[in-house]
């Protein structure tokens, strides 16, 4: 899934925990981080279906830092940074761009947002 284009035109995927695991031996040598060739009017569900990921199969999103979307209900009172509103909001059209990166963590490492 990598690619030799520069580093600006590249989502970074970080996963966490079990969802590691769908990661070749090369990214697990670099940090359980996919770079992935970003396409015009990419969303972040489209990106979900290229990976193969399912939005069940996941707890808390984080883009660029700020969280994206969450099953913890106790998320915004924790005070993190928030990338859109609306942080149970999962339907999957938010736009992504080149440069951006996610930070994707399953139900078993649900306990680190708290």
């Amino acid at each position: 899934m990598t690619n030799n284009t520069s580093h600006g035109d590249r989502i970074e995927v970080h996963l966490y925990g079990r969802l590691s695991q769908r990661l070749s031996e090369h990214a697990l040598r670099h940090k359980r981080v996919l770079t992935i060739e970003a396409r015009p009017d990419e969303t972040f569900s489209t990106l979900l279906a290229r990976l193969g990921i399912r939005p069940e199969d996941l707890y808390t999103v984080f883009l660029n830092g700020g969280i994206l979307v969450t099953r913890n209900g106790m998320a915004p009172w924790l005070r993190y940074q928030q990338a859109q509103e609306d942080v149970w909001n999962w339907d999957g059209d938010v736009a992504l761009r080149p440069g951006d990166r996610l930070g994707l963590f399953g139900e078993d490492m649900a306990l680190l947002v708290v």
